[in-house]
Formats: C-alpha cells, structure tokens, sequence
C-alpha cells in the first residue's frame, strides 16, 4: 500500500505502525505533514501549560532505568515543604499557567494519601478552583486515588513505560512491587474514578524494536486513554541498564523516534493530550518545539526551586537544572510561537478525547 494511503487509516495494523515508525526522508515528511493536519483539524494550534512541580526523589521502587530508583546509593534524596509546593502553585496560578503537575518518587504510606491530600485542598483553595492539578504519583489504592480525585485532582499521569511484559520485566526487578498486571489495573481504576488518564514509554529502550512501540501504541489505543507522556531513552550512570549503552540505538536516532512516535500517536488517536516531553530538550534544546511541530500539544515548564532539580535526576543531561521558575518565562511564548503555535493560557486544557469518552460512556448507561 502507498505510504500516503497508510497514514490516512483509522486503524493501522502493527505492520504499517512499525512502516510509519521507521519513515524517513519523503515519508517521514508525509507523516509530520498528516499528524499536523490531525492536530490543528481536532484540537487546534494552542499548547496548554503544566507548571511540573517536582516534590520529592524518595522512592520505593528500583526500576532499572530512573536514577532516583532506590537502590541507587549515589542520589542526594529531598523532598519539599508543604510551604514550597504551595508556593510554586501559587506561581503557576499567578503566571496563569492554567494547571500544575505535582510529580514525585513512588510512595504509598497513610501519611503520604494525607499529605497530599492537604495539599491539594490548599492549592485549590489558593488558586479559587482555577488551577488545574495533574498527578503522578504510581501506583496507589483505589481509595487513595478516589480521596485524591475528591480533594481537587482531575487529570493522573501512570507510564506504563512498555505495554510488552516481557520487555517490561526486563526492565524491572522481579517482586511484587514491579508487577505489570498491578500497573495496568491502577491504570483501570483511574479510569473507573473518572480521572482523565494518561499513560507513556520510553523511546529506545534496550531489549526494544520497533514492533514493540507499534505494540504500545496499539495498547495506548485499546487503552482509550485520554493523555500521553513519551520521550526518548535516556541512559542514566547509576542504573543496572546503562551496562547496555553500547547496545543502544544512537541519541539522535532515539530522538527522531520519537518525533516519529508523536506523529503517528497523533494520528492513530486524534484528540488525546501528547505531552512534549522534557527529556526531547536534553538531546536537542529546541527538541520539545519540534514535538509540537508534529503533534504535541502539552508542554510541561519546570517550577521546581532551582535548587533541587539536580537532585531530581531521571536521566542525564536533564535541560534547566540550573534555572529558577521566572527565567523560563521570558524563552516559552516566543518558542511556541515559533512552533507555529499560541499557548492558552489560564485554561486547563482538558483532553477533548476525555470528553467524548464521558459522553459515550453516559450515553451507553442512560
């Protein structure tokens, strides 16, 4: 079939997913051209705001890739006051932003579910109920999602990071505490609560091909998902993967994927949220522009205290570690705009692929 004629399907199946996946040169110009015609056709050219508040880097998981894992001895831990984060929402509010991400190391305790609880009673008091709040914070019970969900979050962040088990176990230990089916039934529940969800991957893993990524979108749509967070494989020095580094596909390599996964993403499901993801930034400084050139439509600034975003350390060559919230403010207009968009400030800039989700799923009850 003409490439041309793939790329206008509804449905791919795998094999012209890993077609388009693999596009380049006058293909890979088709596909951008198609995904931005997606793009402005269902949702417009605006790019709505998540101010990332990056709380803590304490966490009880040890997944082979993230240097914050907890096994990784070498990471300074922190974690930010009550007073910090609120500040840093209050920024976001002020700056009109729209939403904030709060995001943190994975945690389940009592404590925790109150904290940030509080938390988000606070920052919807603050802000009036204008500000929107996306979480992510892993797994958690469905109480604990739902006590979440009733204090003032509408919008839950859980990658998946492969839809494939076996490569999913390959890049986390054996236990109970990295168990596939748990992940994928919080995803469900999320959904249940009437969260608007979102799920993710990473790009170039080792151990991955691109029959795994056609695979992961195809979850991602069997899914119904209503957002999505991806970016590139990056390799972090202090994690049990990075022994693999020379078996990994070259950064630029990695990079233009996923430029290619944002386009065919946008395609295959077309009024979703696709975050331009920060890590797209360390391999090219105008990398999360470019993902909104070819179908993103969420960009994510940091708000985190300078202080701290060193310590926050997923990968290397993480991008704005040495900047506070008010130096991004002067590059982010002018850069969407080059990006042939406009940002629309003060908005939630809910998923409008959850609202008709909703609606279907009301229509089906009543």
């Amino acid at each position: 079939m003409e490439f041309s004629k793939i790329i206008e399907q509804d449905k791919p199946g795998k094999d012209e997913l890993v077609r388009m996946l693999e596009a380049s040169g006058e293909e890979r110009t088709l596909l951008f051209e198609q995904a931005v015609k997606t793009r402005e056709q269902f949702i417009g050219k605006k790019v709505h705001f998540r101010g990332l508040i990056e709380f803590s880097n304490i966490c009880s998981k040890d997944c082979y890739y993230c240097g914050i894992r907890k096994g990784n001895r070498k990471v300074k831990r922190y974690e930010l006051s009550d007073e910090q984060i609120i500040e840093a929402a209050a920024f976001a509010h002020k700056q009109n932003y729209g939403s904030v991400v709060i995001q943190g190391g994975e945690i389940a305790s009592p404590a925790f579910t109150a904290r940030i609880e509080h938390l988000l009673n606070e920052i919807k008091r603050l802000s009036d109920g204008k500000l929107g709040i996306t979480l992510s914070l892993g797994e958690q019970t469905g109480e604990t999602y739902l006590r979440w969900k009733e204090a003032g979050a509408h919008r839950y962040l859980l990658r998946i990071e492969s839809s494939n088990q076996e490569l999913y176990g390959k890049i986390h230990p054996a236990g109970h505490t990295h168990d596939f089916k748990a992940r994928l039934g919080c995803l469900h529940t999320l959904q249940d609560l009437g969260y608007q969800t979102g799920t993710g991957m990473m790009i170039g893993l080792p151990f991955q091909t691109t029959g795994h990524l056609a695979e992961d979108l195809l979850f991602i749509q069997e899914l119904d998902v209503d957002m999505v967070g991806m970016g590139p494989y990056i390799e972090h020095p202090d994690t049990p993967l990075y022994r693999y580094r020379g078996e990994l596909l070259p950064i630029k390599e990695r990079f233009d994927l996923s430029l290619n996964m944002i386009a065919v993403l946008r395609i295959l499901m077309k009024d979703i949220n696709i975050a331009a993801a920060t890590a797209l930034q360390a391999i090219d400084p105008m990398g999360r522009e470019k993902a909104i050139r070819v179908g993103a439509n969420i960009i994510m600034p940091n708000i985190t205290p300078g202080l701290y975003r060193n310590d926050y350390s997923l990968y290397e060559n993480k991008p704005c570690t040495d900047e506070e919230p008010e130096e991004c403010l002067g590059c982010l207009d002018a850069r969407i705009q080059m990006a042939d968009s406009m940002i629309g400030y003060g908005e939630w800039g809910d998923s409008k692929h959850y609202q008709q989700r909703i609606r279907r799923q009301n229509n089906s009850t009543g």
